[in-house]
C-alpha cells in the first residue's frame, strides 16, 4: 500500500510504495506538475508559476482511495495525484524515452553484412519491423534497406515514411552523379574522403538517405566511419586533442553563385552532460582557421590527428552499394565518402534526401506506444 507524509523542514511530500521504493516531491514541482493544470486534450501545461507564492505550502496530504490527495495552503486548491505518474517520474532519475537508444560503437571490423538491414516492403507496410530497424539504425548510426523500386521517388517514399524531409540549399533531394559545372565534389567522380554534410549550416541535416538507382561504373565504393568510436578514442588516448577539437569552433563555409552560408562549429560537440553529440567535419568545406597565432600550432595537430583517424583501415569500413539499396546514416555522426570512379566505365546515379534527427526520434517515439 502506498503512503504519504510531510517533511515540512525540506518541503518535499515523501512517498513510498508498496514494492519499498521511495521519493521525494519538492512541493513546488508537485504544483506545477498538477494534473488540473494541464489541457485535458493537448496535455500542454496551462498553469501559471507565477500565480501562487514561492512558499507555497501543503496543509494535508493523504490518500484517497487510489490517488494522493493534496490540500495547499495560502490557495483554496486541491491536486490528486496517481502514486504510478509519481512513481514513473522521480525527480533526478530522467524521463523514459525509448527513443533514447545509446550508441553502439564500431570501427573497421565490422562487416558491412551485419550492418542492420531492413526490405522497402517491411519499411513501408509493418510498423514492427520498422521500429525494430529504427531503434537499430540508432544504435549503429548506418542501416541499409534492400528491394527499393526502380523508381526514383522511391527514396523519398522510404524517408517520408519516418518523417518530413529536410530541405537544404541543394534542394529538398539531391542528385549524386558525375554532372558538368558542379558546385560541389559529390557531384563529380572525383573520391570523396571521409565527411558530415553541410557543417557550414546552423543545423546540420540528421539522417541521410541515399538510394542507388545505379552502380555499373568502376570503383565508387562507398566508405564509413563511425565518428564517435573516433571521437571516444581520441578522448582516451589524446584527451588534449579531444579537448581542443570539442572546444575550438572552426568556420565552414559553402558559396556558389547564389548562396553563401556560414557557420563555425567544434569538430566533436558535446551535450550538456559532456556525451558525444555530433561531429562537424568536411575538410573540403572548412574555411580559413581564424584563430589567434599562438593557438595555430597546437590545434592543427589535432585537426590532423582526427583526419588521419578518419583515414585509417581501423575505423574506415568500405561497401558498394548496388541498384536497388538504400543507405541511412545519421549524418551528424557517422562520416562517409567514396572512392573515385570511372564515369566512362558505367552510370552511376545515387538519389538522396535527409530526415532530421527529431523526426527519426519521433517515429520511434510513436511507434513505440
Amino acid at each position: 500500500m502506498t503512503s504519504v507524509n510531510l517533511r515540512g523542514e525540506t518541503r518535499v511530500l515523501h512517498v513510498a510504495w508498496a514494492d519499498g521504493t521511495s521519493a521525494d516531491f519538492p512541493y513546488l514541482w508537485l504544483r506545477d506538475n498538477c494534473p488540473s493544470g494541464f489541457h485535458p486534450q493537448t496535455h500542454e501545461r496551462q498553469f501559471d508559476l507565477t500565480s501562487i507564492p514561492t512558499d507555497l505550502g501543503i496543509e494535508k496530504a493523504e490518500m484517497d482511495g487510489e490517488a494522493i490527495l493534496i490540500q495547499w495552503d495560502q490557495e483554496d486548491h486541491q491536486s490528486r495525484f496517481d502514486p504510478e505518474w509519481l512513481k514513473a517520474h522521480l525527480p533526478g532519475s530522467g524521463l523514459n524515452d525509448p527513443a533514447n537508444v545509446p550508441p553502439t560503437l564500431w570501427r573497421g571490423d565490422l562487416a558491412p553484412s551485419t550492418l542492420p538491414r531492413i526490405s522497402a516492403s517491411k519499411l513501408m507496410d509493418d510498423d514492427g519491423a520498422l521500429l525494430d530497424f529504427l531503434i537499430a539504425a540508432k544504435k549503429t548510426g548506418l542501416a541499409i534497406v534492400d528491394g527499393m523500386a526502380d523508381d526514383r521517388d522511391a527514396g523519398m517514399a522510404a524517408a517520408k515514411r519516418i518523417g518530413f524531409l529536410r530541405e537544404t540549399n541543394f534542394g529538398v533531394t539531391f542528385e549524386v552523379r558525375s554532372m558538368p559545372n558542379p558546385n560541389n565534389l559529390a557531384y563529380t567522380s572525383h573520391a570523396l574522403p571521409l565527411h558530415t554534410d553541410l557543417a557550414n549550416q546552423e543545423l546540420p541535416p540528421g539522417f541521410q538517405f541515399l538510394h542507388c538507382l545505379a552502380n555499373d561504373a568502376e570503383g565508387g565504393g562507398s566508405t564509413f566511419c563511425d565518428g564517435f568510436a573516433i571521437a571516444e578514442d581520441l578522448r582516451q588516448n589524446d584527451p588534449e586533442a579531444f579537448n581542443l577539437l570539442s572546444q575550438t569552433p572552426v568556420p565552414f563555409r559553402f558559396h556558389d553563385d547564389t548562396y553563401d552560408i556560414r557557420r563555425h562549429q567544434t569538430v566533436i560537440d558535446l551535450d550538456a552532460f559532456g556525451n558525444l553529440q555530433e561531429l562537424h567535419f568536411n575538410a573540403h568545406l572548412a574555411g580559413v582557421f581564424d584563430l589567434p597565432a599562438d593557438k595555430m600550432e597546437a590545434y592543427y595537430r589535432a585537426y590532423r590527428k582526427i583526419m588521419a583517424m578518419t583515414r585509417s583501415d581501423d575505423y574506415v569500413i568500405t561497401t558498394r552499394l548496388e541498384g536497388g539499396e538504400m543507405v541511412i546514416f545519421d549524418n551528424r555522426r557517422v562520416l562517409h565518402g567514396r572512392a573515385a570512379f570511372d564515369p566512362n566505365t558505367g552510370y552511376r546515379h545515387l538519389r538522396g534526401c535527409y530526415v532530421d534527427r527529431g523526426e527519426f526520434d519521433s517515429k520511434i517515439r510513436v511507434l513505440s506506444r
